[in-house]
């Protein structure tokens, strides 16, 4: 089994190989994280929010003791619209 490969061009562009993309699930627009690591470097697929953003968006005072689902999926909506919203 052969290990997929990429080359960088001039301009410092690479194109991310067929099953690499299948396996990750990307396409046109996706965006990718590199991480320097030990002499290497790992890509992986950018998440759209990390677990600390849900965290804040849900818990903005910090963790509360006792909310219901229905306060939860109010936060979840302002902390949206908030996100999103035009200025």
């Amino acid at each position: 089994m052969s290990i997929p490969q990429s080359k960088v061009t001039a301009q410092g562009q690479i194109s991310v190989p067929a099953e690499v993309r299948k396996k990750l699930g990307i396409g046109p627009g996706s965006v990718l994280e590199w991480h320097a690591q030990d002499g290497g470097v790992m890509v992986r697929r950018a998440g759209r929010f990390s677990s600390a953003d849900v965290h804040r968006a849900l818990f903005p005072k910090g963790t509360p003791k006792d909310k219901s689902a229905r306060d939860v999926k109010a936060g979840i909506r302002t902390a949206i619209r908030q996100r999103h919203a035009r200025d």
